[in-house]
């Protein structure tokens, strides 16, 4: 029998293999948060490898979910979990390593120097926002799905985790390896100007997709209503 939101009981809670893909993303997060601590660039290559794996996987559990109708209650659960758990494990790394160079080596980002402590509030401070938001409506009997903005928001500000992570395994190849030449200045320069726009651009839309959403359900915020 289906439930209101065309769920049926048999995959509410079930363990669907998009929720065991979605769980295993949560397991990552701790792995990824530690080992960009750890001295040397392998370390570092190894995070954005499984960074990228668990960016991939957020992709695949949703496609799997809708094509073999194995939506369930339980993964609505844990997939917005599983991403809001990613971006908290990364910041910390970026957050920490960029405000604290070393003698060998300096992870601060070009113009933006370390992450500036409103940005990461921001980036944290939406999400929670939005998912108390998400909460709130559903009480009142509205589903919010995601939207093309906060979509664009995610992709972008993967983009730039992902970058930023292989910008502190490149800092560690230089300062180990002593990668000197040509190619050594024009990637440092690119490179590290990459993750500078990209952050801008996840700064941009974090705010756009947060208006967009308070906007769309404003009527949610008048009281009484």
């Amino acid at each position: 029998m289906a439930g209101p939101q065309g769920l049926t009981r048999s995959t509410a809670m079930r363990w669907t293999l998009p929720n065991i893909i979605t769980l295993a993303r949560i397991c990552l997060t701790p792995v990824i948060a530690l080992l960009p601590f750890i001295q040397g660039y392998w370390p570092k290559v190894i995070a954005f490898v499984v960074f990228l794996i668990a960016a991939f996987s957020d992709l695949v559990d949703g496609w799997l979910a809708r094509r073999y109708g194995t939506t369930s209650e339980l993964g609505m659960l844990l997939d917005p979990i599983a991403d809001k758990l990613l971006l908290f494990a990364t910041l910390i790394p970026i957050f920490w390593m960029t405000r604290h160079p070393t003698i060998l080596v300096d992870y601060r980002i070009p113009w933006w120097g370390s992450l500036p402590v409103w940005v990461a509030l921001l980036l944290v401070g939406r999400e929670i926002l939005i998912t108390i938001f998400r909460f709130f409506a559903k009480r009142r009997g509205i589903v919010i799905p995601a939207m093309a903005a906060g979509k664009l928001k995610a992709v972008v500000q993967n983009v730039f985790i992902g970058a930023t992570i292989a910008w502190f395994a490149w800092k560690d190849a230089i300062a180990q390896r002593h990668i000197a030449g040509a190619f050594r200045n024009f990637w440092d320069q690119f490179h590290g100007w990459f993750v500078s726009v990209t952050l801008a651009g996840a700064i941009v839309l974090t705010v756009y997709s947060l208006l967009v959403y308070l906007y769309r359900y404003r009527t949610l915020l008048k009281v009484g209503k």
